[in-house]
């Protein structure tokens, strides 16, 4: 059904279920491309394992073909250091010292999960690793207030206020967003930021997908010459970490998680 006042879709009981399976079936991928990270594997070898799990699920990514310059070609996106999203998978083979995000998609009877993660690539320097953890505890804070009754303006002012309170800034440009039969629904722009008591009002049925995402040196970005890459624009570290939400009675329901 549709909440006439916002058109968000809000979901039942069973469709909640079945994203509850997509979005294990999509940490058992991100659980796999995490276990394969390491100095002198290409991010390209990073999608092919990534698809060999989904295969053997007999499911797919909404990431490939996705329309945009030109159809994405990749079933996640692999952003290295300043690489904040939408990285293509390729040649690139990963360095010690490097810190990698990755995004992926699953696409379970109809449904879509929708997650990604942040790790360092062996051993990783201090800022480095603080960001990856700021980022996933602003993840964290943003999980706990998914409550019925809450708004977008209370979430995203609290995943800013924990980023800024560590010294890195959320970008304004990139947001969270509704997922479900679609991997982009309404609200098209949940944002990392936003104004306490403000925005869309929180209600059980939705499903939502938050994604933090953080930079050590500026909030500002740039799109490469590939068109889809999104760097920081003074090339500092970036970090990016995202759950597919279920708004329910009795809290919020991680639908991604292991």
């Amino acid at each position: 059904m549709y909440d006439l006042n916002n058109s968000v879709n809000l979901k039942s009981a069973s469709e909640i279920a079945i994203m509850r399976e997509a979005g294990r079936i999509n940490a058992e991928t991100l659980k796999a491309v995490r276990e394969a990270i390491a100095p002198g594997v290409t991010t390209g070898e990073l999608n092919e394992v990534a698809e060999a799990v989904q295969r053997g699920y007999g499911v797919y990514s909404p990431f490939k073909h996705y329309p945009g310059p030109y159809p994405y070609p990749a079933s996640i996106c692999t952003s290295v250091n300043e690489e904040l999203v939408h990285g293509i998978p390729g040649k690139r083979k990963l360095q010690e010292g490097d810190i990698i995000s990755v995004d992926c998609g699953t696409v379970y009877q109809g449904y879509v999960g929708d997650s990604a993660f942040t790790t360092g690539v062996g051993e990783i320097s201090p800022l480095a690793q603080k960001l990856i953890d700021v980022t996933a505890e602003a993840l964290e804070v943003a999980i706990r207030m998914m409550q019925v009754g809450k708004t977008s303006g209370d979430v995203g002012a609290a995943i800013e206020a924990w980023v800024e309170q560590n010294g890195f800034y959320c970008t304004h440009t990139y947001t969270g967003h509704g997922v479900g039969r679609k991997m982009h629904e309404a609200p098209h722009d949940f944002t990392n930021f936003g104004t306490p008591g403000e925005g869309l009002v929180l209600r059980e049925g939705m499903t939502i997908a938050v994604e933090p995402m953080v930079l050590a040196g500026t909030r500002r970005t740039r799109v490469l010459r590939d068109q889809w890459t999104v760097i920081s624009a003074d090339h500092s570290l970036t970090a990016h970490q995202e759950h597919s939400i279920a708004i329910t009675k009795d809290g919020p329901l991680v639908l991604t998680a292991l």
